[in-house]
């Protein structure tokens, strides 16, 4: 699989399960690199996802005079790097900063770009452009950066000229890890104090990420609150592997009967793990091992024991949670015996493409009965799924959810475009594949260990004995 328009076939799975390590988490990977070039000095970044968004985060800050550095490369690209930081002053950039396809780096990068002293332009591909930015625009104008959205309808590209910061209050209108952070990372520059006031709690790697790189800041209820001018404390940072890829493999066991997997060494930061609650809800056998590292991020193992998923309700706080997580959460509906409803998300309708609309008519192509409405979907479940041709819409999460789709329908089911899914999770296929390798004999029951972390090619199998996490 290789580009944005190539093509993934999946068939029929007939075992599924094994040991596996997930790449490095994408939210947390963005953050590593910016923080780190905003430090005081010298920063080793282990375990950093070398997927097309991350990369295009590292280019964007090169672009702004810090040296980054590759230390350690696996078969997918760079995993291990050395950033040099350069404090708070970044240089103007040549030319434009093009984000690609990435909403995290164009929306952080606004918040740090607010307090620089120069002009900068951030521009991103087709999907990118028509993602809205005007949530951002907003507080940034508000603590004194001048800044406009120069596409249609407050979408990128972006023009921004900052400096002069003054801290503010700001209420998010809608729940947004991605905004709370581009003004909490502009508050860094801005004189005296800056609030973000979330609707409901959102990820927080940055507060924790912050306050591991000795910038405090200070939570009370919804309210996050920092002080300009803090000295980000070069540190060492261990990325841990993403829950958001992980889910795709936990739905995949949960409904593939007789199966056993083990994710080893994931995040499992409590404002991301809700998808293991929604698992457990529908009736899936899942635990999970919780530890804390030095970086401030939770980390552990999660196990699933295949069975039948029923269907359920989904709303309400913990839609934050998972709003990564939602297309394969609809095919785990799919997969369910009985109705599962899920409201309060209108989010996904502007992510990389409207994904309730793409997930809705993907389903019901699989023969799954999918209502629609502005903020959710109710789904079906139980009905056989047929294999058929489905469009990715260039969204890796959509491509990731159809593929495991395909492994419970009848025939093939072709994936187009899937080469999105390299945004986030470079190996996926070959991860895809080995997972459905039945043991060998010998192994006394045991399934293969796949692992993606450094120093490693997605996908290649370890032995049985012996491997796991690194």
């Amino acid at each position: 699989m290789h580009g944005k328009s190539s093509e993934l076939h999946v068939r029929r799975a007939k075992h599924f399960g094994g040991e596996i390590s997930v790449p490095g988490d994408k939210s947390i990977s963005h953050r590593a690199v910016m923080l780190a070039a905003l430090s005081n000095g010298r920063c080793e970044i282990h375990g950093f996802l070398p997927s097309e968004d991350c990369l295009c985060t590292v280019s964007a800050m090169r672009s702004l005079g810090v040296q980054i550095d590759v230390l350690e490369e696996s078969a997918v690209g760079p995993v291990r790097l050395l950033v040099h930081g350069r404090g708070l002053g970044l240089s103007a950039p040549a030319g434009e900063i093009d984000c690609g396809n990435s909403g995290t780096t164009m929306r952080l990068l606004s918040g740090i770009l607010a307090g620089q002293p120069f002009a900068a332009r951030l521009v991103g591909d087709s999907s990118l452009s028509r993602r809205p930015m005007g949530r951002i625009v907003d507080p940034l104008a508000a603590m004194g950066a001048q800044i406009a959205a120069e596409g249609p309808k407050g979408c990128a590209p972006l023009k921004i000229a900052g400096g002069g910061l003054v801290g503010t209050r700001y209420e998010l209108p809608v729940a947004s890890a991605q905004v709370k952070s581009a003004v909490l990372l502009a508050g860094l520059f801005a004189e005296g104090k800056t609030t973000v006031v979330q609707p409901v709690t959102t990820r927080d790697h940055t507060e924790r990420m912050l306050d591991f790189f000795q910038v405090k800041t200070v939570t009370s209820g919804d309210e996050i609150a920092i002080y300009g001018g803090q000295v980000l404390e070069s540190r060492d940072f261990v990325v841990p592997g993403d829950i958001s890829s992980a889910a795709f493999w936990a739905v995949a066991a949960a409904a593939f009967e007789g199966s056993h997997l083990t994710i080893a060494d994931v995040g499992l930061n409590p404002t991301r793990s809700g998808i293991l609650q929604v698992l457990a809800k529908m009736g899936a056998h899942v635990a999970d091992s919780v530890e804390t590292d030095g970086s401030g991020e939770d980390r552990g193992n999660i196990t699933v024991h295949g069975g039948g998923l029923k269907g359920i309700e989904i709303g309400g706080d913990i839609v934050a949670n998972i709003i990564d997580e939602l297309p394969v959460i609809a095919v785990a509906a799919a997969l369910a015996e009985g109705t599962t409803v899920i409201r309060d998300a209108a989010e996904p309708r502007v992510k990389e493409t409207d994904r309730i609309d793409a997930v809705a008519g993907n389903l019901r192509a699989m023969g799954v009965e999918v209502e629609e409405a502005y903020d959710g979907m109710t789904i079906r479940g139980g009905a056989t799924l047929r294999g058929a041709r489905l469009d990715s819409f260039g969204d890796h999460r959509i491509a990731m959810a159809f593929a495991i789709a395909g492994l419970f329908a009848e025939g093939e089911t072709v994936i187009t475009d899937a080469g999105a899914v390299n945004v986030s999770y470079p190996g996926f296929e070959d991860d895809l594949k080995a997972l459905q390798r039945p043991p060998r004999k010998g192994e006394g029951g045991q399934t293969p260990v796949i692992t993606s972390l450094p120093g490693k090619a997605a996908g290649r199998l370890g032995e049985a004995k012996g491997a796991g996490s690194e």
